[in-house]
């Protein structure tokens, strides 16, 4: 919503930026068109300076708090960048699973980054969680103003609105990516045994003579065992 806009007009542009994001909920796009998607359209409608999105990395130890994407094109704000859990306004938010809003970020103490913001002329900031079922954030979407505005409860409701929505496609985005990994895998293990068959059949061998060479044939080749497996098939089929 752009700050000048009447709350009708707000709320339809709104409306307009869920579905979306529905939309790329049941698309095939990948994690990363899904996140530059959110902050392009969130940007968009609210007419804010930046928009930024965080992802909760819990591969890391500590657990870290990382800048996924953001419309923003100047490389002060793209550099690599990542906070503790309980680091800046980012860890504020996702720890305590709540939004926070600032009418002045080079007033605020948690906000960390203010050499930034002076340079990029950035003045308020509404930070809201990407929350995900039984309470949880995976995340923080941030919204940076170029003048100073105070979010109201609406503007904070429909940003909240937005980023629980964009929690949703990216977990989904998520699964479908480990479901499309582990069919594979599944697919790649029936190619594989029926590949055994036939060198178990056609060279005398045995289950594990037949993985053994199929395994030092990927290595040699330098190509998958899936495609090993179907160029055994094929040439099977071709006799």
């Amino acid at each position: 919503m752009d700050i000048r806009e009447d709350a009708t007009e707000s709320y339809d542009r709104y409306i307009k930026a869920l579905m979306d994001i529905s939309r790329a909920i049941t698309s095939d796009f990948y994690i990363e068109d899904i996140l530059k998607l959110i902050v392009m359209v969130t940007a968009k409608v609210t007419g804010v300076e930046i928009c930024s999105l965080w992802l909760l990395d819990e591969s890391q130890t500590p657990p870290k708090i990382c800048l996924k994407a953001t419309q923003a094109i100047d490389p002060e704000y793209w550099k690599d960048r990542s906070l503790k859990m309980d680091e800046g306004v980012v860890g504020y938010v996702i720890s305590n699973n709540r939004p926070m809003a600032i009418l002045n970020v080079l007033e605020e103490p948690k906000f960390k980054e203010k050499e930034m913001a002076k340079k990029l002329g950035l003045v308020s900031m509404l930070g809201v969680p990407l929350e995900v079922k039984e309470g949880k954030a995976i995340g923080v979407l941030n919204c940076f103003t170029a003048s100073a505005h105070t979010f109201s409860e609406t503007e904070v409701n429909l940003i909240q609105t937005v980023a629980n929505q964009a929690a949703v496609a990216i977990m989904n985005t998520e699964l479908m990516v480990k479901t499309k990994v582990v069919l594979e895998e599944l697919e790649t293990r029936k190619l594989v045994d029926r590949a055994k068959e036939v060198l178990m059949k056609r060279r005398n061998k045995s289950g594990e003579e037949a993985y053994q060479w199929i395994r030092k044939r990927s290595m040699d080749t330098r190509k998958p065992l899936r495609q090993v497996a179907e160029a055994i098939l094929l040439s099977d089929e071709l006799e």
